[in-house]
Formats: structure tokens, C-alpha cells, sequence
């Protein structure tokens, strides 16, 4: 059984009797130095895992707000290439916590899936959530990533069905991420009713941890999540509080986001 920070994160949380906090950024945004800065200092203030976007031009699970950090990311010269160099300057300084890249199949498949993955295990990554990958297409990769030290996340929805729900449960090692909303991603005034349900229905199956992302803005959101799963993704309302703040206080507004989620 692989065991990585990912599962070790979850056990110590699990004794704490708390739940994850995992904020989602995507790679280079707003520049290279703040995108490392400001992943060092949420996970000192209140994150517990890092998820970080892979950017890519066209994202159609996405929102307006993850579209434009993308967006920005591109301009600034991001490539998969470069966001595990970033992954690398960040393990630097923090060992310790969990990292996981979301991106879209097409660049890692440009990219050379192995050479992906022996490249970002090197560099201490824990995880890899690829939305458009079908759960049914997604064995192969699933044990490619396991045999090198990295979870594959699957995505389940409320339009799930119970033959995915099942599948998804069995290859799960790290978590399984539960997208709360039908839709692109954004911060939502309520989160979506289906989604306790659906955590339900995964929980019956499987032990293995359930995040709910997709919704999340609020600390109201991250307690009644809690109630019924083991954490919270945050991503457009985070990156909403960095892109409305002035460039040198971008790292401030994003760190302040988190401590308010966490507390």
C-alpha cells in the first residue's frame, strides 16, 4: 500500500479530529516569486494540502476567475515544464505537506506521461487530479501514477452513476475529490444540495478520505462541509482575494483568505 504525505496529512487530521483545508492556485499566478511565496505561507497559516492548477488554454471545467489565472499564468510563460520546477522551489523550504497538480490530460500527454510523472515525483509531488479523464479510461494511469509514488484523485459528481461512484471507490488510494456543483467552477452564494448526498453514497463504499471542492467561499462553507467529509477545497474565492489586491499585497489578501477559512 502506497502511503505518501497525502495519506499521512489525513491520518494526523483524522487524530486531531479536523478536517482539511486545501486551497487551490494555479501554478505562476500572479508571477512565479508570489505563486512560491504565497504557497510557502498558506501552508504555514492554516492550509493543509496544496493544490495547484496546471495552467491550460482551454479550461472548460472552469469558471471565469480560474479561466483568467490561467490566462495570466500562460502569459507569464507557464508551461508543465515549469510547474514542477515550481514545485521544486517550494519543496525547498517545505517538505512536509501534500502537493497535488490539477490539470487538464492534453499537456500531460504532450508532455510523456512517464516523463511527467518520474520528473514531478522527484520533485515531492503527492497527487494528480485530471478532470476530463474518465474514470473508466483511467486504470492504466492510475497504477503508471501509484508505481511512482502518486495518487490519482478521481472527480465525482452528483450526475455520477453508481457504476462510476463504485470504480472511482475501488482505484482511490489518496481521496476522492467531490465536485459539490453541476457546472463551471466559482465561489456560489450556497453550496449544492446534492452534494451530502453524494458524499454519503462514496462513504458507503470506501474509507479512503472525500473532499468537497467547487462553491467553497466562506468559513460557514468549510464547517458544514466538515460535518459530512474530510475537508474543503477552496479555489475561485481564494484567487478572487488575490487578484483584487494591490501586486505587493497579493501574498497578504491570499494569506488572510486562508486564516479566516481555517479559524
Amino acid at each position: 500500500m502506497l502511503k505518501n504525505r497525502i495519506n499521512i496529512q489525513f491520518e494526523k487530521l483524522k487524530k486531531n479530529n479536523d478536517s482539511a483545508l486545501v486551497p487551490y492556485l494555479t501554478a505562476g499566478f500572479p508571477d512565479r516569486e508570489t505563486f512560491v511565496d504565497l504557497s510557502l505561507k498558506i501552508l504555514d497559516n492554516g492550509a493543509d494540502m496544496l493544490e495547484i492548477g496546471v495552467p491550460f488554454s482551454d479550461p472548460l471545467a472552469d469558471g471565469p476567475t480560474i479561466q483568467k489565472t490561467n490566462f495570466q499564468a500562460i502569459q507569464n510563460g507557464i508551461t508543465l515544464s515549469e510547474c514542477i520546477n515550481l514545485l521544486g522551489l517550494i519543496r525547498k523550504s517545505n517538505a512536509e505537506s501534500p502537493a497535488i497538480f490539477m490539470g487538464y490530460f492534453n499537456p500531460f500527454l504532450a508532455y510523456g506521461i512517464d516523463d511527467f510523472l518520474l520528473q514531478s515525483s522527484q520533485v515531492g509531488l503527492d497527487g494528480l487530479i485530471v478532470p476530463d479523464l474518465p474514470i473508466s479510461e483511467s486504470k492504466q494511469i492510475s497504477e503508471k501514477c501509484f508505481n511512482s509514488g502518486i495518487h490519482l484523485i478521481p472527480l465525482l459528481a452528483p450526475t455520477s452513476t453508481e457504476e462510476t461512484i463504485q470504480k472511482a471507490c475501488e482505484q482511490a488510494k489518496g481521496f476522492i475529490y467531490c465536485v459539490s456543483l453541476t457546472g463551471v467552477t466559482g465561489a456560489r452564494k450556497n453550496l449544492s444540495l446534492g452534494v451530502e448526498t453524494l458524499v454519503k453514497k462514496i462513504k458507503s463504499y470506501t474509507d479512503v478520505p472525500v473532499l468537497v471542492g467547487f462553491g467553497v467561499s466562506k468559513r460557514e462553507d468549510v464547517l458544514k462541509i466538515s460535518k459530512f467529509s474530510d475537508g474543503a477545497v477552496v479555489g475561485s474565492a481564494f484567487l478572487d482575494s488575490i487578484q483584487n489586491s494591490e501586486q505587493n499585497k497579493k501574498v497578504k489578501a491570499g494569506v488572510d483568505f486562508v486564516k479566516k477559512l481555517a479559524n
